[in-house]
């Protein structure tokens, strides 16, 4: 599953609704969240934008690529949209699996992809007062 929220991510509510299955002996998972610097300027805060209906398709589409690629139980991915303070988490990814080596190679696959295809874009406000950045993600690639 994959989804966008305006509402802070509750990561151990979404680890429960993962840790269902018996045959489950790794779980693994990422946090991504607003940091203060990058790139060596001081970011007051960030504004995630998408387009709702093609990143849910994508986010779907990337989930069920990580399911049929990895041995893997369940796989759930949620990222934020909107405006998020430093130190808000902005996205997170769950796996279970039978084994870790699954279970990490899947979570790393799905946060790789989701960045580089899903249409998610980050606006960065500065403490300076300075214009607000887009940021390209150097890891997108444009889809057909």
């Amino acid at each position: 599953m994959f989804d966008l929220t305006e509402q802070a991510i509750d990561p151990a509510a979404l680890r429960q609704r993962l840790l269902q299955a018996e045959s489950c002996g790794a779980f693994t998972c990422f946090e991504g969240w607003v940091r203060r610097q990058n790139a060596g300027r001081q970011v007051d805060y960030l504004v995630y934008s998408s387009y709702p209906e093609l990143a849910l398709a994508q986010g779907k589409a990337v989930m069920a690529q990580a399911k049929q690629r990895f041995a893997v139980e369940e796989v759930l991915c949620v990222h934020r949209v909107g405006r998020l303070d430093v130190g808000d988490m902005a996205v997170w990814v769950g796996v279970t699996a039978g084994h870790r080596d699954a279970a990490f190679a899947a979570c790393r696959f799905i946060i790789d992809t989701v960045k580089a295809e899903v249409p998610i874009w980050k606006q960065e406000f500065y403490l300076d007062g300075d214009d607000a950045a887009w940021l390209a993600n150097p890891e997108a690639r444009l889809n057909p």
